[in-house]
């Protein structure tokens, strides 16, 4: 069979080492040079017991050309455990007693291929996933043209692995690479370039390549030799790519990386300081492996200590980051507030998870957009914006590190666990490739008389590094006469400084490039939606044949977004919260009529439920 895409789900018990297999699955389809969009979705809570529902992993991939989202539903399901088969057949109704499969509500298709561990259906496993009868299929209601393939991968694994000389609980972990060689050889993917991903995956742990390898090819051999009871599907050819090296990358990853090429390109020393928060902690452990690019990397005791060591490195020069989520967005916020009226450059990540509070720390949503523009006291204006892809993680990163140097702000990136976690292929570029950066700085001609007041054409305050000779100057969060920089309390200077900061602010919107629509421009119908919801709403505005307003710079927006709103019969805005970017529009684009499509699940859009939403209006 040969198809333009195909969307795979491997799902299993949290130990199954689903996230690795289905990671590697992606990495090998994104070399051979197709597209791909993944999902992992895993637990919010401490490690539930061993076959539970509670427990069930799982990851899930696109591959192939035109890829711009996960997939609504899987093609092809990987079911390590029953636990798993239930949670893939019923989804958000997994645990409502007496429920069957529904497509509506299942995470695979009607026609799909369930690929299954036989030997993961025991009495006692049926128990734990709280099955009512023997036969957990007849039970769930599959239908028949779901193809289901019973394969016994734990008993195939201890065959393979018998004279290996691990202990059995070191081979079952080793089921999860029987099952990926199925699903190598079911879309004839390479199986030497498998084992190259494996070899570079355990180069640290060199006993656990062999027999990984082995479990690996007898995977991809058993598929081949029994030919099991499936066609082999092979992908299109991927569209001509630019010429380049690709590789398959997550949204954390690039983030850090975009952060090293900006200080490479600025001629400065990264410095992250930060606390350890699902999910933005990959970001700290990518950086803290990076002395080799000059940079530095504190663990502070806590947030507020992470934001104010930041501020501290920005104030000596440094390009100064620091990472969080939700919670600890809130937690930095006077430390922000201090880099805002000491017009010191800081890039804050903050990686959206579900909340409020600990929340849904494992799972996706863009509910912190407002407090990102508004959550701070005082007039404290900042730049904010958003990455959609995990690739473009690394240029909205590099962004927001120019747009900091230039402008002398602190400027918030929005990414969140969907963009962090999953992977998308990326182009890696050369450095020379990238806009230039130009930090501010201060002219010769000002030595000996520099205050932190003076300001460019722009309205950029000037930035002196301390030990500049004859650029002795004090800083402060005590409000600043604006003509001397000494402290002023002086109701008339308060207005006009007020009034400088958030200048400075808005002209960031005349060095950025204008909004442009995406998909059928000639449409009476708009969707407009920020950051992470790019693959689902374009998508979306695909089947419908509609235009696409997807959103990266917020604040301030780019110049033309009203002129686009206005120009619109029907404007509808999407978005992963209860109407944020909605509320934020209509106080900066006044007189317009937005409709809106709202979703709380903690999950990513499904594409079908946009296009069925519009339809219907």
């Amino acid at each position: 069979m040969e198809r333009d895409n195909i969307v795979v789900r491997f799902c299993g018990d949290s130990g199954d080492g689903m996230q690795l297999t289905g990671g590697l699955f992606s990495s090998l389809s994104a070399i051979l040079g197709n597209e791909i969009s993944t999902l992992p979705d895993f637990p919010a809570e401490i490690r539930a017991p061993q076959g539970t529902l509670g427990g069930v992993s799982g990851f899930q991939v696109n591959v192939g050309k035109g890829v711009f989202t996960p997939g609504d539903k899987a093609d092809v399901i990987v079911a390590m455990n029953a636990a798993a088969l239930k949670v893939c057949a019923l989804g958000s109704k997994f645990n409502k007693q007496g429920a069957t499969y529904n497509e509506a509500d299942a995470l695979f298709k009607k026609d799909a291929v369930v690929i299954v561990d036989t030997d993961s259906f025991t009495d006692g496993d049926l128990k734990k996933a709280l099955y009512a009868t023997d036969n957990p299929f007849t039970e769930l209601g599959l239908p028949e043209s779901v193809q289901v393939v019973p394969v016994a991968l734990t008993n195939l694994t201890k065959e393979a692995l018998k004279d290996s000389g691990m202990d059995n609980k070191a081979v079952l972990k080793s089921r999860n690479m029987f099952a990926l060689g199925i699903v190598c050889w079911l879309f004839d993917r390479p199986i030497d370039k498998a084992i190259h991903f494996l070899e570079g995956k355990f180069a640290k742990k060199p006993a656990l390549i062999a027999p990984n390898v082995k479990v690996l090819t007898d995977g991809f051999n058993y598929g081949q030799n029994l030919a099991l009871s499936i066609n082999q599907i092979r992908l299109t050819p991927a569209t001509e790519q630019e010429h380049g090296t690709y590789t398959s990358i997550a949204g954390n990853k690039a983030t850090a990386w975009g952060l090293i090429a900006a200080a490479e390109k600025a001629g400065k020393r990264l410095f992250l300081g930060s606390y350890p928060i699902t999910p933005a902690t990959d970001i700290m452990h990518e950086l803290a492996g990076r002395k080799d690019m000059n940079v530095m990397v504190i663990q502070a005791e806590d947030e507020i200590a992470g934001v104010c060591t930041a501020i501290g490195a920005s104030f000596a020069g440094d390009l100064a980051c620091t990472s969080t989520s939700g919670p600890g967005l809130s937690l930095k916020s006077e430390g922000i507030g201090l880099a805002v009226m000491a017009e010191l450059p800081l890039v804050v990540i903050d990686v959206q998870r579900g909340g409020p509070s600990t929340g849904l720390p494992t799972k996706t949503e863009q509910t912190d957009l407002l407090q990102a523009i508004y959550g701070r006291n005082g007039e404290c204006p900042a730049v904010v914006i958003a990455a959609s892809t995990p690739a473009n993680c690394f240029q909205y990163a590099y962004e927001a590190c120019k747009i900091a140097l230039e402008n002398m702000t602190p400027v918030i990136l929005l990414t969140d666990t969907y963009l962090a976690n999953g992977s998308s292929l990326w182009r890696i570029p050369q450095l020379s490739e990238l806009p230039e950066i130009k930090p501010q700085g201060v002219p010769e001609e000002l030595k000996g008389k520099y205050n932190p007041a003076l300001r460019d054409e722009n309205g950029v305050r000037y930035m002196a590094i301390p030990g500049m000779e004859g650029f002795q100057y004090r800083n402060m969060g005590l409000e600043r006469d604006a003509e001397k920089g000494s402290i002023s309390t002086n109701p008339e200077n308060h207005q006009r400084m007020i009034l400088a900061r958030q200048a400075k602010v808005d002209q960031v919107a005349d060095r950025i490039p204008e909004a442009a629509v995406w998909g059928n421009a000639d449409s009476d119908t708009l969707l407009v939606g920020f950051g992470s919801t790019e693959g689902h709403l374009r998508a979306a505005a695909k089947e419908l044949d509609c235009a696409l307003l997807q959103l990266n710079y917020i604040c301030p927006l780019q110049r033309n977004v009203g002129d686009i709103i206005r120009s619109y019969k029907r404007v509808i805005v999407c978005e992963l919260n209860s109407g944020q970017l909605a509320a934020y529009l209509r106080s900066q684009v006044p007189n317009v009529t937005l409709l809106q499509y709202n979703q709380m699940t903690a999950q990513p859009f499904q594409v079908e439920q946009i296009v069925d939403y519009v339809n219907n209006l």
